[in-house]
Order: C-alpha cells, then structure tokens, then sequence
C-alpha cells in the first residue's frame, strides 16, 4: 500500500479535503459528504469546555454557512480544534483588556517572581532500567514488558549499568560533579499508571551534583539578565518513567506498559530564575545539550523530555518569605505547574501561574502549596491536587538494589571523549565558516543537530572541488543552501516534521555530495540560480543511487548549463525594457534609476543569464544615444 502523508492525511481526517488521486476518484461526492459529518463529530466531541456566547453564536452563524455553502458544492472551511482554543484564549485577553507582550511581561514593579525547574528527560539506551525489556515508545502496545516492569510478584529489579553511560555524559555536559556512590531509593504513591505502588528513584543519594548552566543573551534570555546568567543544577538523579496513559471517552484509560521503566534523568535546578523567558531558554538549552552527547535524543516534540516548574513570588519591599529550597532563603509559597511539554508552555505557565499568585495575595490571600496543570491556549493554570512533601512519598532506600559505585577512570575517559557542547559549535562555526549567530544556531538545533552534521558534510564535499581551502567563504556558500535554500522545499508527501527526512547523523533526502556538486556549479557560474533551485527540487524526489552524484545528470537532462547571453541579446533585450521617462530622468544626472532598468532586464530574462554588471554597461551605452 502507497504512503500518505502526514499532511493528506490531516486534511482528509481534520478538514474533509480528500484527493481525487487514483482509487478515491469515483467516490469523492459521497467521501466528502461522510467526511465533512465526521469532520464536524470530531470537534464537537473534542471540545473540553463550553465556549463564551459570543464564540457559540459566531460558530452557530458559521455552521449555517457552510450548511448553504455544502449545497451548492462549496468545501466547509472545518477550523481546526487547536486554532478554535487559540483563537478563544486571544478573545479572552482582549476582553480582559489586550495582551501584554512577552518582552514587556518578564518583571513587575514591586514583585519578584522565583522559579526552579525539574526536567525529565529520556535516555538513549537500548534498554530499561531495571529490566531487559527493550527501551521503546514507538512499538505495538505492551509488547515489550517484563515481570518487574509490571510488578509481578516475586521479580526482582536488574540494574542495567549500561544506562549509567548516557546519563553521565548528560551530567559531565551540565558541569556537575559526579558521585562515586549513589543509591536508589522507593517513592511511594499510588496510581494506576505505576504498578508497583512506588517509583524508584534518587532522592537521598543521586549520582551527580552542584552543577550549572550558563545561559547567553542568544539563547534567548530576559534582557533583564544581561548578556548572560548561570543557573546552579542542585543535582541529577536517575529514575523509572510510568505507564503511558492513553484517555478515551467515557472515562476509559488504556495502558502501554512499554514506557514503565524506561530510563529517566530528572535534572533539578536551583530556584534561581527570575523571569519567564529565561525558564524557556533554560529548558531549551538543556534539550541541545542532552541531543549533542547523546544522552537524549528525543525531545519534547517527540515526548522524550517534560518539564515541571515550581513558582513563587514575594514582594520586593519585603524582608523575605517565609520558605526555603535548597538553602535559597526568603521565598514565597511554591506551587509546582506539572508536565509542560513545550517552550512555549514553560513560559506562557509561569506568567499565568505569576499572575495568579500576585492577584490572591494582593487581595489579602493566601497561597496553597499545590499540583497545577496548564493547557494550551489558557490564560490560567488550573488546581489538581494538594502539593505532597516528602513524608507524604514515605522516601526510603530500596533494599532490592545495591549502590551505584562509579569509578574515576569511566567519569575521565567519558569527560575526555564528551566532543564539543553546542556553545563551542557555534564559536566554531562563526569564527572557522563565517555564519551569523543565527546561522549558527539553527544548525545546531534543527533536527537534533542533524542539520549541523549535513553541513559539515557538504563543505567538505565543497572544498574537495573547489580546491580553494577557503572555508569561510565554503561556508557562507553552503550554510545559505543547507538552511534557506533547502528549508523552502515542500512536498505534500513529505513528513511535517522531518520533510527532508534528516537523521541526526546527517544523513537526507539530498546527497551531500549532490548538494556540493549542485554549489560547485553555481559558484562557477556553469548553472544559474533559478537552474541550481529546479535541480535542488528535482534532488529531493529521487532517490540516491550508490553515493554517486545525480546534479550532472539533471542539468544534462533539462538542458540547464549556462550560456551567457551575446552582445546583441544583451542590447535587444536592454532596447524591450527601455523606459523613455527613465532614460530622462537618467540623462538628468539620477544615475540611480538606472538600477531600475537593470532589474527590469533580469524579471523579464526566465532563464537567468543577465549579468547585473554587463546589463548596466549596454544600458548606459544604449542610452547615450538619446543625450542632444
């Protein structure tokens, strides 16, 4: 069976669009028509609170038209539930007196806001943590499950000392100080997505500790923090994820026990961040770091790493709070926002969860210490339970597993094998290839740095034909193609999220030897550049064959090598685009205009061949025959 893609797909199953291609054809009047009701079943049954009477009267008034429009033959525009809470969330804040922006919004006069975030991270290894179970999210349900992982009894949990490896390439790049002995330690709760009753972790004893991140004006801190701010890691502990939890309705949850006891690092920074968008970037840079050791490699698009953030506030003018973490005194009372899966989330929680928090205690309450949660497009966190402590998980040593002894000798070869962080990537990428800051750190983020590797890839292909050893120059050239001029493709078969289909090895759709040949042949002016982009599109639909370069043969095929254009082209073509109220203008002393004509020549040449230089040359010649 052929592959749909992600975008086809989405259309036919969220908007009742359905191609005409091939089987479908001689149904679509009738496909549609289901379509277009299910379409409509599907965001009524997804929608989780009931809308403003403004917004049910506008959507009422818009089912009537798509009504009358289906009539006479007219596709329901169908408005995707996610853009719907969007679009209900801005109607909110404009009626609650228009929205502050994110710059603007990261300190208030007269409160300061603390935050300290735990991120849960999943590590790469090809096993669970304390089973042989095979590490996977992606496989058929609850087939890959081993006794302990289900807590049957009499199993018995099996370190697997392999997981140890990821996770202090992760701590090593986070600058902390690795323990010689840790242990593991039962955390007891109970719900339906831990079998055992309890979660192993490393609470007393955690095998990495005191270090820190620095965070650069680039990675987009508040401006509030200068050009750049380091925040203080308390330690990273190992732990079991749970059961993945799959709602349906009717208050059914189905169980994948094939995420219980996949490895996890919980990386616990001090509560030393004071604005927003710090927190963001913070969780950001973590997620590059993680991916460039290979500590973890999915993020958290993917689900592979979660962040909870635990906010306080307290008054400027004050002596201080009353609470302490971590031996940060004065504090205000902290609820914890739990399971944050994206950037922007982190950053739009804790503004909500600020404001919140500000508006009780300047109204005479008081702050609970307690669980919030936060959906996309809200304006406020929601409560979900009283905040437990630690007496509440009844913290103990898990007398079926012996302490973790880490010799110096794995901690030096691990340190001395670690390859450059991502902060040293972009100094090599600005000073040795010449790319902006920005470049820089696209590469380095997109695609899990697969798109960094692909680069380094293509250059090399580039300087080995063109001989210069002028990296710089091969870098600019390159980077220019790898990241604009490739991220303009688009395909409605291609996947969404990964169209070019990058591994983070470098690895795509497009040859790097392709993509530096098709280069090559534009900088030596034997392609134009409307002829290098044909061939770059006609690349990403064809397959590699064996390593060997596919441009030449493009080009061959189309007939798109260069050929200059002759003196009497250039002069005909100059003579078509002649403007006589210009060449007035021109003769007048404003030889600026004759730019104008230059861009006239190039628009009206399909192919490409003018030469800004050349064309200006027989203008100027051309139009001396008109001076009196």
């Amino acid at each position: 069976m052929a592959r749909i893609g992600v975008q086809v797909l989405r259309r036919y199953l969220f908007g009742g669009q359905i191609s005409t291609h091939k089987c479908l054809q001689q149904n679509t009047k009738r496909s549609t028509a289901l379509s277009r009701s299910s379409a409509r079943s599907f965001y009524a049954w997804k929608t989780p609170r009931p809308y403003s009477r403004t917004t049910r009267r506008n959507l009422e008034t818009k089912s009537t038209l798509d009504a009358s429009r289906s009539e006479v033959g007219h596709t329901p525009n169908v408005v995707p539930f996610r853009k719907q809470l969007k679009d209900e969330a801005k109607k909110r804040k404009t009626e609650a007196g228009g929205r502050v922006s994110k710059a603007d919004n990261q300190a208030l006069e007269g409160w300061e806001l603390t935050v300290g975030i735990e991120i849960h991270a999943q590590l790469n290894t090809a096993r669970k943590l304390f089973s042989a179970a095979a590490s996977t999210i992606n496989d058929v349900p609850n087939t890959h499950v081993a006794p302990f992982d289900v807590a049957i009894p009499g199993s018995l949990p099996v370190f697997q000392k392999e997981t140890i490896v990821p996770a202090l390439r992760a701590a090593l790049a986070l600058n902390c100080k690795i323990q010689n002995t840790s242990q593991f330690d039962r955390k007891h709760y109970f719900h339906w997505d831990q079998p055992s009753g309890y979660q192993i972790t490393q609470y007393y004893k955690p095998f990495a500790k005191e270090g820190y991140i620095r965070l650069y004006a680039h990675d987009g801190i508040a401006k509030e923090d200068g050009d750049y701010i380091d925040i203080g890691i308390k330690q990273v502990q190992m732990e079991q994820d749970t059961a993945k939890t799959i709602s349906e309705p009717g208050d059914i949850h189905l169980l994948d026990f094939n995420r219980v006891g996949l490895p996890l690092i919980e990386i616990i920074t001090l509560p030393e961040i004071h604005h927003p968008s710090t927190a963001a970037a913070l969780v950001r840079k973590v997620q590059i770091i993680l991916n460039a050791v290979d500590a973890c490699v999915l993020g958290m698009q993917s689900g592979g790493l979660r962040a909870d953030v635990n906010v306080s506030v307290r008054r400027r003018d004050a002596t201080g709070g009353e609470h302490e973490y971590a031996g940060v005194k004065g504090l205000g009372q902290r609820t914890e926002i739990k399971n944050l899966s994206s950037f922007k989330a982190v950053e739009d929680a804790i503004i909500a969860e600020r404001d919140r928090q500000i508006q009780v205690l300047e109204s005479g309450g008081v702050i609970e210490g307690e669980t919030r949660g936060w959906t996309i497009g809200s304006t406020e966190t929601r409560r979900l339970r009283g905040k437990e402590g630690e007496v509440d998980y009844r913290y103990m040593p898990d007398p079926d597993l012996a302490p973790v002894v880490i010799g110096d000798d794995l901690v030096d070869y691990l340190k001395n094998t670690l390859g450059l962080l991502p902060d040293q990537e972009i100094d090599v990428l600005r000073d040795e290839f010449g790319l902006t800051l920005k470049d820089a750190m696209s590469l380095i983020s997109l695609n899990d740095g697969g798109r960094y590797e692909y680069f380094r890839k293509v250059v090399d292909e580039f300087l080995s034909l063109n001989g210069s050893g002028d990296a710089k120059r091969a870098g600019r050239l390159c980077g220019n193609w790898v990241l604009h001029e490739m991220g303009g493709l688009t395909s409605d078969q291609a996947d969404e999220e990964n169209p070019l289909r990058m591994t983070p090895e470098g690895s795509c759709l497009i040859q790097p030897i392709d993509l530096a040949h098709l280069i090559w042949y534009l900088d030596t002016n034997r392609i134009t550049g409307k002829s290098a982009k044909r061939v770059l599109e006609q690349l990403e639909k064809t397959s590699p064959i064996n390593n060997k370069p596919l441009v030449e043969r493009f080009i061959d095929t189309a007939n798109l090598w260069f050929s200059p254009l002759s003196e009497r082209e250039y002069e005909k073509l100059a003579r078509s685009i002649l403007d006589l109220k210009v060449v007035e203008q021109i003769l007048a002393g404003k030889e600026g205009k004759i730019n104008f004509l230059v861009g006239q020549m190039m628009r009206k040449d399909s192919e490409g061949r003018v030469d800004a230089q050349k064309a200006a040359v027989v203008l100027r010649k051309i139009i001396e025959e008109y001076r009196k």
